[in-house]
């Protein structure tokens, strides 16, 4: 097959943790040709949705894990798949790119499905099933978050678009910086801020679960370093060996159908505890550290789902 990934710049990647070189490199070991360019390189002209980037050939060589073809520009409808893979914020640059890439169904194959992407961001997808996450509220108003706080006590605030654990802050009960944190958000964004009430199980860990077409196939349990709230491996959080519970599993049974429905063929969601606090589609990460913990092949399976619905 013909494959393009639209992806953050490949240069910097880190080839011992990223989900998308593995992917690339699961690919092109299945003999599939690789091509490559960054969101801002996708246009629409004249009918056609296109992108400027190089054909790509990855290698397990730190320094040296790519290399690149000759720049030219594509139409993207001649590809088999499209793998929609830049990092959040999710923003309207962003959303921009979802529109695009939707345009180019049925015929080519869009990884995830680009129109849920943008339907189903990472903390509003969960809204769906509120028995399974914990007592939340998206607002942007001041007061309906102070009285959320005064039935929960201790909360997490938190940009409601953010990604990589960038501006969660625990909020004790004792804690009097909620105005001010309202004010710093507010006064650069007009997007609504989510608050939930703190899930103390969070300091044994944040347990990211991995499903493929709407089936688990493994989780790791992401710990937050010495002092911190946050697990995220961005802000210092370290992954380790975990095994699925039965809450897990009755959490994925729920959710799954749906992400299968939806054309979300490598989804990520988040458990503390007994909680299912987000549905990762945009850039889900997690592939390289199960496969080293569990000997998971998690890449090979999602291409082994992506072949299926090609077929």
């Amino acid at each position: 097959m013909k494959v393009a990934f639209q992806m953050d710049p490949i240069g910097p990647v880190d080839i011992g943790a990223d989900s998308t070189f593995r992917l690339a490199l699961e690919a092109q070991e299945r003999g599939h040709e690789l091509f490559y360019y960054t969101p801002e390189r996708l246009a629409y002209v004249d009918g056609r949705v296109t992108a400027r980037g190089w054909p790509l050939h990855v290698q397990r060589v730190a320094g040296d894990h790519f290399s690149l073809g000759e720049e030219k520009t594509v139409d993207l409808s001649d590809f088999d798949v499209v793998w929609l893979r830049q990092d959040p914020p999710f923003d309207m640059f962003y959303i921009t790119t979802t529109h695009l890439l939707q345009r180019l169904a049925p015929g080519t194959l869009v990884v995830n499905d680009p129109f849920w992407v943008r339907n189903y961001p990472e903390k509003l997808l969960i809204l769906d099933f509120p028995d399974l996450m914990p007592p939340t509220a998206i607002a942007r108003d001041i007061g309906t978050i102070r009285d959320f706080r005064a039935r929960h006590g201790d909360v997490i605030l938190k940009p409601l678009y953010g990604n990589g654990g960038a501006g969660v802050f625990h909020l004790p009960e004792s804690d009097r910086n909620l105005a001010s944190l309202h004010e710093m958000f507010t006064g650069f964004s007009r997007e609504p801020l989510i608050v939930q009430k703190y899930l103390s199980d969070v300091s044994r860990g944040d347990k990211r679960v991995i499903l493929v077409d709407g089936a688990p196939i493994g989780a790791i349990n992401r710990v937050p370093a010495q002092g911190e709230t946050r697990s995220n491996m961005h802000v210092g959080g370290r992954a380790e060996k975990v095994e699925m519970t039965a809450r897990d599993r009755e959490i994925c049974d729920r959710i799954g159908p749906l992400l299968r429905e939806k054309g979300q063929v490598f989804v990520g969601i988040d458990v503390i505890g007994d909680y299912l606090t987000e549905i990762n589609v945009t850039s889900p990460t997690g592939l390289q550290e199960l496969e080293r913990f569990d000997g998971t092949n998690g890449a090979g399976l999602i291409w082994d789902a992506i072949e299926a619905r090609r077929r």
